[in-house]
């Protein structure tokens, strides 16, 4: 994945906002801005969508969360 771009890195290179992103994907738009805050992990067809926003393919485009998934640990509720 070194060298790939985010899909946010292809917003500002393609001078885009989400709701364009959107528009072009046909990505529902606050999926769109969940993604490009890295809060959400896009489906295969919803990365399809959104590399061919930008003239790519998925596997050109880096993916995935961009703050830890952090386990929280504990008895539950009392």
């Amino acid at each position: 994945m070194e060298g790939l771009k985010t899909v946010e890195d292809l917003c500002v290179e393609h001078k885009i906002d989400i709701k364009k992103l959107a528009e072009l994907s046909n990505v529902d738009e606050q999926r769109v801005l969940a993604i490009v805050l890295g809060r959400w992990t896009p489906s295969p067809a919803e990365r399809d969508r959104i590399a061919a926003a930008f003239g790519l393919t998925r596997e050109q485009i880096a993916w995935g969360h961009k703050t830890p998934i952090q386990h929280i640990y504990g008895s539950g509720p009392g």
